[in-house]
């Protein structure tokens, strides 16, 4: 009897990484890239007509973004299998897409035989995490250490990780498609919540967070 097909959608605003990754899933006889998108927009209007097993994503691309295309999506069909594939190596990240909803975090270091073992282990519905990532995220709940930056909602989230990066309030405005007014309340927020009262001592707080390589 021949084994299931699964069908696997690819979404990465880099066009050399989806080939690559297409390449390499169609590599096994069982998968097959259905379909592919660009941007978490893309994704979130397409994925339904194409009903991939699996929807293989990054989190940091322009616009929406990863986080809350997987928020648009699970919205839409509450079933659909989620895994990332990120460039993120931090606990921070995996945290916040399991907590988003996906079943699967892998890093892009990662060797070609672990991603189409994600897929298929993420296809079960069996949660799939890099080894390194599990290991720390056990180590943290056995210990009970809590990184104050998991207090943040998602948009501040991704705002702090903005202006961490250097960012102004206005380039945020407009990748997110927020007013200024809007990130402002954000940044208010975000400083408040980590006690932090200026640019320099957020982008100290992402680095100890694992967020931005020193």
């Amino acid at each position: 009897m021949a084994a299931q097909v699964i069908r696997v959608m690819l979404v990465d605003d880099h066009a050399v990484v989806r080939m690559g990754f297409k390449l390499l899933l169609e590599g096994a006889q069982d998968l097959l890239v259905v379909a592919e998108a660009e941007s978490g927009e893309e994704a979130v209007r397409t994925f339904q007509k194409h009903k991939p097993d699996v929807l293989v994503m990054d989190i940091s691309m322009p616009g929406i973004g990863g986080l809350e295309a997987i928020d648009r999506v699970l919205a839409k069909e509450a079933r659909q299998k989620i895994l990332v594939l990120s460039g993120h190596e931090d606990v921070m990240h995996a945290r916040r897409v399991l907590k988003a909803g996906a079943i699967g975090y892998l890093t892009k270091r990662s060797a070609a035989e672990a991603l189409i073992e994600a897929v298929k282990t993420v296809f079960r519905g069996k949660t799939y995490l890099e080894p390194q990532i599990a290991q720390e995220l056990a180590l943290e709940q056995v210990s009970g250490t809590k990184d104050p930056v998991d207090s943040l909602s998602e948009k501040e989230f991704k705002v702090f990780v903005a202006l961490a990066k250097g960012q102004s309030v206005q380039d945020i405005a407009e990748i997110m498609s927020l007013s200024p007014r809007t990130v402002g309340t954000h940044l208010y927020n975000i400083k408040q919540k980590l006690s932090a009262s200026n640019s320099a001592e957020l982008a100290i707080i992402a680095m100890r967070s694992g967020l931005l390589e020193i």
